[in-house]
């Protein structure tokens, strides 16, 4: 049977980014890290994939070479945690016991939540820059006018911008090609605004009203209908039963029954639903009832698990308030890192605190973009030096610098490596 000290789960951004931490601090730790996959993906930059103008490949690099000296890579999915005795079960290596644990496995696609959306995707008629953004740019450049739809599901997804990105620059992109004036670009959102936090909102709000984008909150997704290329949303407006359908309708939407809206799309790009891993959400470390049901129950602020203190978790897995990014883990990791060594070496956790920082760099067209950065409670949190420079709430040129050429350099090069 495999022991060892630190155990960590995931060796997606979560995962690398402590282990390399605790490394730097500490070389003398005997640390594993579970993680199936051969390849390791920078996730960020396939909205720009999807808009052809950035190379899926460059996305890709072998996992071997970020795992961290030291650091023994056991190839394998973990299948679950047994927390009461300190261990985890594996597909095929057995049981690995610990005396901390790190759990960061990321979440999963979970496209059956949403009914037809696997035929649909099978069928080729949705694209997704979640599973797919190289197959996103093959259907914009066939896109000749008609209903493009831009939706997300009612649960939560990583970087919860990521939607309407793709959606400014295909707008973008049909101007381009010469098909806007055939289009309604359409973004249909189960939430209540284009955006959680007033100050950037307020500039999206400009774009969408200046670039005629059809603009339709409290529209959560129900159902696909791949062979007829519809889409059915439920208006989720609190007290509100009826659905209103605004004079003109160009998109041509329809009411069925009470409270359903039937829109056709001949291009519709979506992000599908996502859950945490089923390990974890069949896993007594995950909360087990209320509205983080299935993700790990952690303090928001120390990321302690809150029932087992020997637990730690951080990432898109953590029931935490804030955007499931990896600039959110940038600031994540070292309050885990710090918090963790503590404990180990004094029994004590540290008084490191994460205040739920988060960016969510918003693409809004071919060389503009937005930085947005807050933290717990959709409070703007902008970098200090960053912000003496530029005005990050509105469309710069040097933010799309920053997002195509100097976050992924940072990630490979800094974040991965424990530096950043």
């Amino acid at each position: 049977m495999n022991h060892y000290q630190i155990v960590i789960i995931g060796g997606g951004t979560a995962g690398i980014t402590v282990a390399a931490q605790l490394k730097r601090k500490d070389k003398s730790l005997s640390m594993a890290i579970v993680e199936p996959s051969e390849k390791h993906y920078y996730q960020p930059a396939w909205t720009l994939v999807g808009a052809g103008t950035y190379n899926f490949k460059d996305t890709e690099r072998n996992e071997a070479d970020y795992i961290p000296e030291g650091v023994d890579w056991i190839k394998d999915y973990a299948t679950d945690i047994n927390p009461m005795n300190n261990s985890i079960e594996t597909k095929t290596s057995g049981k690995i016991t610990y005396d901390y644990l790190v759990v960061a496995p990321g979440l999963v696609m979970e496209p059956s939540l949403l009914p037809g959306l696997p035929e649909a995707m099978e069928k080729g008629v949705v694209c997704s820059n979640y599973t797919d953004p190289e197959y996103t740019w093959e259907m914009l450049q066939k896109f000749k006018g008609g209903n493009a739809v831009f939706t997300q599901p009612t649960t939560p997804i990583k970087c919860g911008g990521a939607p309407q990105k793709i959606m400014y620059l295909a707008e973008e992109y049909f101007r381009k090609s010469g098909v806007r004036n055939d289009t309604n670009v359409i973004f249909a959102t189960p939430g209540t605004v284009i955006f959680g936090v007033p100050d950037f909102a307020k500039t999206l709000n400009k774009i969408i009203h200046d670039r005629d984008i059809i603009f339709k909150p409290f529209y959560a997704p129900v159902r696909i209908d791949p062979d007829k290329k519809e889409i059915y949303f439920k208006y989720s407006k609190p007290g509100e039963n009826g659905c209103v359908i605004t004079e003109g309708n160009k998109i041509g939407e329809e009411i069925i029954g009470d409270s359903e809206i039937k829109i056709s799309f001949d291009f519709l790009h979506l992000a599908p639903p996502q859950a945490a891993p089923k390990f974890i959400r069949d896993s007594i470390v995950s909360i087990q009832e209320g509205a983080n049901k299935g993700w790990i129950d952690v303090d928001i602020h120390t990321l302690q698990h809150k029932r087992f203190p020997n637990i730690f978790s951080l990432g898109d897995v953590a029931a935490l308030p804030t955007a499931k990014t990896g600039a959110a883990i940038r600031k994540q990791a070292p309050v885990l890192v710090e918090n963790l060594l503590k404990i180990i070496h004094s029994n004590h956790i540290g008084s490191a605190s994460y205040n739920g920082y988060s960016s969510c760099p918003l693409v809004t067209g071919y060389s503009k973009m937005v930085l947005a950065e807050f933290k717990y409670d959709n409070i703007r949190d902008s970098d200090p030096l960053i912000s003496k420079f530029v005005d990050t709430t509105k469309e710069q040129y040097s933010m799309w610098l920053l997002k195509k050429y100097g976050l992924p350099f940072m990630y490979w090069n800094l974040m991965l490596k424990g530096k950043a």
